[in-house]
C-alpha cells in the first residue's frame, strides 16, 4: 500500500467536501490539513509541490475531520479556533462564530474610539459572545478602556478564555443582560456597538452551519428580528454621553426599519453602511 500524501489526501478531500456543497473546498481542505499537521495554509501548499508524505495516523485523522466537515459542521468548531482580523479566537459549541463581514462593522467603532477624546476613552460591546468585537476594539486601540457585556452561560466560557489569551488588560468581559449593562458608566461611554441577533423568528438561515450550530439565542431576534435591536437602542442611549457614537450590524434588509427605530429614538446622523458586497449589514448613530 502506498503511503499517503498531502497533495493525494488534499485531493480526496477537496472531491468530499465538494460533493457536500462547501463553498470553498480547496480552502477548507487545507486548514484541516494544516491543523492535523500544525502547519499554516501556505506550508501545506508547499508539503502538496513538494509531494510530501503523511503517516497514517495523520492521514486517518484528516479523513474523518473532512467528514465531519462534509456533515457541515463548521470549520471552526473543528479547529476549534476562528480568526478575527488580527485575533485568532477560542470557539466551540455554544458561541456564535464571529464572521469576516463583523470585521468591518468593527472597523466603524475601532474609528469612532480612536477619533474619541479623552486619554482613556470608553467603549462597549453588548452581545459579545466570542469577544471578538470587543477584543478587537481593545487590542487595536489600546489607550482605551473596553467592556464585552455576555447574558448567555454557555457563550461567556467562550467570552472569558478569549479575553484571557488575549492578554489585553484593558478589556473586561462582564456576565449581565445588555438591558441592565454597567449602570455606573451611564453618559461616560464613547462608543457603543453591537452584533445582535437579529434574524425575524420565522426565518430559517439558509446555511447548515448557521442552522445546525450557532446557538439560538445569538440567531433569532423576536417576530421582527429587531426585539434585541430596541433593547440595544435604549440600553446605548443610557451609556453613552452625548455625541457618542453607535454602530448596529443587522441584516441586508433592515436598514430602513432600523433608521425609522433609532430617528424615533431621538438619536441623530443616523446612516447606514454598506459591506464590500454592496449590501446594508451596519448602521451608525449618534447619541
Amino acid at each position: 500500500m502506498s503511503t499517503p500524501t498531502v497533495a493525494s489526501i488534499r485531493q480526496d478531500a477537496i472531491a468530499v467536501l465538494s460533493r457536500a456543497g462547501i463553498e470553498s473546498p480547496d480552502v477548507d481542505a487545507e486548514l484541516l490539513i494544516g491543523h492535523v499537521l500544525e502547519a499554516s495554509r501556505g506550508r501545506v501548499q508547499a508539503l502538496v509541490v513538494t509531494s510530501a508524505s503523511v503517516t497514517p495516523a495523520d492521514g486517518q485523522t484528516i479523513t474523518a475531520l473532512v467528514e465531519r466537515r462534509a456533515a457541515r459542521e463548521p470549520l471552526q468548531h473543528i479547529t476549534g479556533r476562528a480568526p478575527f482580523r488580527s485575533l485568532e479566537l477560542a470557539v466551540g459549541p455554544g458561541v456564535f462564530v464571529p464572521r469576516p463581514e463583523t470585521e468591518q462593522v468593527a472597523q466603524y467603532a475601532i474609528d469612532a474610539l480612536r477619533a474619541a477624546a479623552g486619554e482613556q476613552p470608553i467603549g462597549v460591546d453588548l452581545g459579545t459572545g466570542s469577544g471578538a468585537i470587543a477584543l478587537a476594539m481593545a487590542t487595536e486601540v489600546p489607550h482605551a478602556r473596553v467592556y464585552g457585556v455576555e447574558n448567555s452561560p454557555q457563550a461567556f466560557v467562550w467570552t472569558k478564555q478569549n479575553f484571557s489569551e488575549s492578554g489585553a488588560d484593558n478589556a473586561q468581559p462582564v456576565f449581565v443582560d445588555l438591558a441592565d449593562a454597567l449602570p455606573v458608566l451611564d453618559g461616560t461611554v464613547d462608543v457603543v456597538i453591537s452584533n445582535p441577533p437579529y434574524i425575524p423568528a420565522d426565518a430559517i438561515p439558509r446555511d447548515p452551519e448557521v442552522r445546525m450550530y450557532d446557538p439560538e439565542h445569538a440567531l433569532y431576534g423576536g417576530a421582527d428580528g429587531l426585539v434585541v435591536v430596541r433593547q440595544v437602542s435604549t440600553t446605548a442611549r443610557r451609556l453613552l454621553h452625548a455625541g457618542g457614537t453607535l454602530v448596529l450590524e443587522h441584516g441586508e434588509l433592515q436598514a430602513a426599519d432600523i433608521a425609522a427605530l433609532l430617528t424615533a429614538d431621538g438619536w441623530n446622523a443616523v446612516a447606514s453602511h454598506r459591506d464590500l458586497l454592496g449590501r446594508d449589514r451596519a448602521t451608525t448613530a449618534i447619541r
